[in-house]
């Protein structure tokens, strides 16, 4: 059984590990809002631009753009968003295992990566994946063209025809509790959803847009660039999904510590009790003792 002085000395360590906790929940919670701020501000440009795809479909459609056209079989890259630094639960571990298991089930075992964050890196270094690029050490607030370089190592894989689909996997920011893993294609760029194809025949039919120099020449330029704007959204969402999902482990951490050192305290007390029982029972003996020998 442990002593007293082993309970004292392991509540002084708990109270220190809460201490650290709760300092990382407080600066978890204040990054935590910024990057829920940037998600929910840059939403209504990644759905604009969406919109803005799909009524350029409809006045291209015949246009055959490599970015447009779908594409069976052949080699498919990874773009996988991931956080630096753990701590943050199991949101990277959701991410990778979605991830890997999707690839491994269309591609096989091996399958290039381009890694966002060190630990989809560090995973794709321990199954010996073939790491095309590696963007790590982002800031908390990244701009978009600290991010576009992880979007151009795709784009240019796939337009020298190494692959034939580039895949885009991240955690989706839902709530302060809940983050989604997602997997989902980025090139060939998918058809819009049914809303902006609504939005989009609406334009068509109310207005006539005049486009210098023509439809496709505004498709070849926008697409890149809606490309490396979907990888930069995914980085946002993958930020505030982890600085909410860290603040949620460090809550949960100092909440545990609290339980754990009730605990201990109580088990010393205890412990202290039953010292003090046990040091008055020997001096009652001791006096019973020295009392039956004077008789």
């Amino acid at each position: 059984m442990a002593t007293l002085r082993d309970i004292r000395r392991r509540i002084r360590g708990v109270t220190s590990t809460k201490q650290i906790t709760r300092a990382m929940q407080m600066v978890a919670m204040a990054k935590m809002r910024r990057a829920q701020a940037r998600v929910r501000a840059s939403r209504p440009y990644a759905a604009e631009m969406s919109q803005v795809l799909a009524a350029l479909r409809e006045r291209a459609r015949e246009y055959r753009h490599p970015f447009l056209v779908p594409v069976e079989g052949g080699t498919g890259l990874l773009l996988l968003v991931t956080s630096d630094r753990g701590l943050c639960g199991a949101l990277n571990v959701n991410t990778i295992r979605l991830a890997h298991r999707e690839m491994v089930r269309r591609y096989g075992p091996r399958y290039p990566v381009v890694t966002v964050g060190r630990k989809g890196r560090d995973f794709a270094r321990r199954n010996r994946l073939e790491i095309v690029a590696d963007l790590s050490g982002l800031p908390d607030r990244p701009s978009p063209a600290e991010v576009a370089p992880a979007a151009r190592a795709a784009i240019d894989l796939f337009l020298t025809g190494t692959v034939r689909t580039v895949w885009l996997a991240f955690a989706a920011y839902r709530s302060t509790l809940v983050q989604e893993a997602v997997m989902e294609p980025l090139i060939p760029v998918p058809p819009p959803a049914a809303p902006a194809v609504a939005a989009a025949a609406r334009a068509a039919g109310g207005s006539d847009y005049l486009y210098e120099p023509d439809a496709q020449a505004v498709l070849d330029a926008l697409l890149p660039r809606a490309i490396e704007g979907r990888v930069y959204q995914a980085v946002l969402e993958n930020q505030a999904s982890e600085w909410s999902a860290r603040m949620v482990a460090m809550r949960s951490a100092t909440d545990n510590a609290d339980d754990l050192i009730r605990q201990l305290t109580l088990t010393a007390n205890k412990v202290r009790q039953a010292a003090i029982t046990r040091e008055l029972m020997e001096i009652v003996s001791g006096a019973e003792a020295l009392r039956a020998g004077r008789r």
